[in-house]
């Protein structure tokens, strides 16, 4: 299992991001996303931490929190983007 970033469209996206993936069992938090991908989204982004992301993924379609983007995120960088 790795940990990714979910880069969100608004910063209330992403807390309903957060609250979404928590309510489900998972362990994610808001960050500021990182500078590599600020171009991106709104400047806010979801960690999702340790956890396999088609299950992520399935929990965020069934509430209508498509993400706009997602990440490998390892140790602070931002890795290969996850095909969606």
């Amino acid at each position: 299992m790795s940990d990714y970033l979910i880069i969100s469209r608004s910063l209330t996206y992403a807390q309903r991001t957060e609250r979404a993936l928590v309510s489900a069992g998972f362990r994610a938090a808001v960050i500021r996303t990182p500078e590599e991908r600020l171009r991106e989204g709104c400047g806010y982004s979801v960690k999702l931490m340790r956890a396999r992301i088609s299950d992520a993924l399935g929990v965020l379609y069934s509430k209508g929190l498509a993400p706009k983007r997602v990440f490998v995120f390892d140790g602070g960088k931002v890795g290969e983007e996850v095909r969606l």
